[in-house]
């Protein structure tokens, strides 16, 4: 599988992203690159957004652009489809519920299978959740210590509930443009895909 290696601080400076949002409490010394006066062409500005919204969720770009095909076909404003898609990943889920402390360990939490959905271990990264689906860690992996703290940490936003005592969250509903935890401009993604 393909993944992105290069380094979280210099990529979060590269996109003009606050490394708090990927939950890196580390910040970059570096000062501003050279020409970043320069005043960036609307392309870029589009293509900027994209790669930002890939970043954050760690989805390589043939992925990310299945998701937005797939949210084109559906019903509704296809820049909120692709937020509710890219939102109800079951990696994502987990870093919401607070079963990892960063979207990245949420996907290793995942795929090394510590998680349950309905009852039944998933562990693939990309499972959608839908409403009403119970998001759980499985009996055995409770007792992991990287969970255990990460849980009495959590803060968790509105369209999911958590149980803290059983390791459980619900998905009460799909997810708004609202509950989103840092800032994202979708309408500049449909606009360069649709280029």
């Amino acid at each position: 599988m393909a993944r992105n290696r290069q380094p979280i601080l210099k990529r979060c400076r590269a996109l003009g992203i606050d490394p708090v949002v990927l939950g890196v409490n580390k910040s970059s010394k570096r000062g501003m690159r050279p020409n970043a006066n320069k005043k960036p062409t609307e392309y870029a500005i589009q293509l900027n957004e994209k790669q930002k919204a890939k970043f954050i969720y760690n989805v390589m770009e043939k992925q990310f652009r299945k998701l937005y095909e797939e949210a084109t076909r559906k019903d509704g404003v296809t820049g909120l489809n692709l937020i509710q898609y890219l939102e109800r990943r079951l990696e994502n889920v987990v870093y919401r519920l607070g079963f990892a402390k960063t979207r990245r360990q949420a996907r290793q939490v995942v795929s090394h299978g510590h998680i349950a959905v309905n009852g039944r271990r998933v562990n693939i990264a990309s499972y959608r959740v839908k409403a009403g689906d119970v998001v759980s860690v499985i009996e055995n992996s409770k007792n992991i210590d990287l969970i255990k703290n990460a849980v009495e940490e959590s803060a968790v936003p509105a369209w999911l509930q958590l149980d803290k005592a059983n390791f459980a969250g619900t998905v009460l509903q799909n997810p708004t443009k609202d509950d989103l935890d840092f800032d994202l401009n979708e309408a500049l993604i449909v606009e360069f895909y649709s280029r």
